[in-house]
């Protein structure tokens, strides 16, 4: 499985961007998908997952409404909407397919992850 994380770019403070995930292997269509992101120096953390069937999404607190997450099973692709996008948001963002069709905050819950999508937000 690869999966192919695009749509990262640098913009300012206030500005939007929406990151697309598209999978290989159309058996990821029954998986949960999955966000995070690593800043220089920090830890992966997550941003978003959701469900198989988008019926279960949970966002990272730092997130919340400012990102939404949705997917397109018929294309195999998971987005990350960006809104009010702000510094602190600055990392790169990784794609990853659960293990589950329900979803994880847990990135041990993931088994196949993107290369990443540079996201930078100037002030």
């Amino acid at each position: 499985v690869q999966l192919q994380a695009s749509g990262g770019g640098l913009v300012q403070a206030g500005d939007s961007l929406r990151l697309s995930c598209t999978s290989s292997a159309r058996t990821t269509s029954n998986n949960a998908m999955g966000w995070f992101r690593q800043a220089p120096g920090k830890e992966r953390e997550f941003v978003s997952v959701i469900s198989w069937n988008g019926g279960n999404i949970l966002l990272a607190d730092s997130v919340k409404g400012r990102f939404t997450i949705s997917r397109d099973r018929s294309k195999n692709t998971v987005y990350l909407q960006m809104n009010s996008l702000k510094p602190e948001d600055t990392a790169i963002y990784y794609c990853a397919a659960g293990r589950s069709s329900i979803g994880s905050r847990d990135r041990n819950s993931y088994n196949y992850w993107g290369q990443g999508t540079q996201v930078t937000v100037s002030s």
